[in-house]
């Protein structure tokens, strides 16, 4: 949830905001109006309990005829306590529902606009020149007995795979490198549950816009996670953290599940978009003034880590309409794929701010003692997609691919992956 101060003292920041978002402006105001009520709402009952505390002395007080009387009077006054304590409760929930409702607050220097209005940052690597015809992922996958897409399909339905031989061996060494890379850097590393409460997947936001691409089990009344940022958001939720060592850095490596709702025909091929994955997620909690340095610390992470599998790539700064409603800034780092001659998301951090942390209350006691809701900021360091640019810009003319140095450990010192 936004800020309500900043919300009653720069309300146009908020409304420009939305406006680049391509959101509604018009909920500013009528969260504005919200507010308004539910302080005068909690003024007048506020001022009716004290009164009819003071009454309650009287009344003690009292005896005979003016006892009886005062009585009648308390009488009275308590039922207009509650319905002042009503109005209070109805205009409380009124606030929740529209404070909710408006997205976070996007820095200044964000692009405004759609998908395809992002600003491009930068570009790292030159893209290969090949030779000879390039193939595509899947069919170096297939040729490695890397994937196993036939079977998915059979066993869970469209957009899923098996990964097989080294492809799944890929996976781990992909995965484990980034692991080492995370711990080496301080980050807790942790393997948190896949499915959450109803309130921990609300409190991070996703099941405002998006939440058609979340898998609900309505059973059990949870959902299963589509990056391990939720669980970890929630892990410190109703929490007072210290940040007196600095910043809280975790490292969680889950099953991520996705529904990929409204992207049917995008894709399809291969293991690009689909319903399930793993991945290595940084998350952090720090102070809000230190947010915007930390963002760019978990972006030279990312770029370390893109720089190990030796492929080129591009950083992108999201456009406001394309960041998901928790999120005041994105980065995209973006590889080439040579079979699509185009740069393709690999990784992507968000500073969220107070946003997430405000839904879930958490906070942080600062050197006066006053506790402070923390920001909280996540960032990719390695996802199953990564095999779709490692095969595919380390492909050679016979079929086989050179594996990344960096990654030549983690594969028991493969230097080359050579067709069946």
């Amino acid at each position: 949830m936004i800020d309500l101060k900043t919300l009653r003292d720069d309300p146009e920041a908020v409304r420009a905001s939305q406006r680049a978002r391509g959101e509604d402006a018009s909920l500013v105001d009528a969260l504005l109006s919200a507010d308004e009520r539910r302080r005068s709402a909690v003024s007048r009952a506020d001022n009716l309990r004290a009164e009819q505390k003071q009454f309650g002395k009287q009344v003690g007080k009292a005896k005979g005829e003016e006892r009886d009387a005062l009585l009648a009077q308390a009488k009275d006054l308590a039922a207009q306590v509650k319905e002042a304590e009503a109005e209070q409760s109805e205009t409380d929930a009124e606030l929740l529902r529209l404070q909710k409702a408006v997205s976070n607050v996007v820095e200044p220097d964000v692009p405004p606009g759609g998908e395809d209005d992002f600003a491009v940052l930068k570009h790292v690597g030159v893209p290969s020149e090949f030779d000879f015809e390039v193939k595509d992922h899947l069919e170096l996958g297939n040729a490695l007995g890397a994937f196993d897409m036939e079977r998915g399909a059979k066993v869970a339905g469209a957009r899923f795979y098996f990964l097989t031989g080294i492809g799944a061996q890929l996976e781990l060494a992909l995965l484990n490198m980034a692991a080492a890379q995370a711990t080496a850097a301080g980050f807790t590393l942790v393997v948190p549950p896949v499915l959450v409460r109803p309130e921990i997947m609300d409190g991070t936001g996703f099941l405002g816009a998006h939440s058609s691409e979340v898998y609900r089990l309505e059973e059990d009344d949870a959902y299963l996670v589509g990056t391990s940022e939720v669980p970890l958001a929630g892990y410190h939720s109703g929490e007072i953290l210290d940040f007196a060592g600095g910043p809280a850095r975790y490292a969680g490596w889950s099953t991520c599940f996705r529904r990929e709702a409204g992207s049917y025909g995008k894709d399809t091929r291969g293991i690009i978009r689909v319903h399930q994955f793993n991945k290595l997620e940084m998350f952090v909690y720090c102070r809000e003034e230190d947010s915007r340095d930390e963002h760019q610390r978990l972006l030279a992470w990312e770029e370390e880590m893109l720089a190990k599998i030796e492929v080129p790539y591009r950083v992108i700064d999201t456009a406001a309409g394309d960041l998901g409603s928790s999120a005041a800034r994105k980065f995209d780092c973006e590889a080439w794929v040579p079979s699509q001659e185009t740069y393709r998301e690999l990784t992507s951090t968000s500073n969220c701010t107070t946003f997430q942390a405000r839904r879930l209350n958490t906070r942080y006691r600062d050197a006066d003692g006053k506790t402070r809701f923390a920001a909280t900021l996540n960032g990719t360091l390695a996802t199953t997609r990564w095999i779709v640019a490692i095969l595919e810009n380390h492909q050679q003319a016979d079929g086989s691919v050179r594996v990344p140095e960096a990654m030549r450990p983690f594969l028991g010192g493969l230097e080359v992956l050579e067709p069946k």
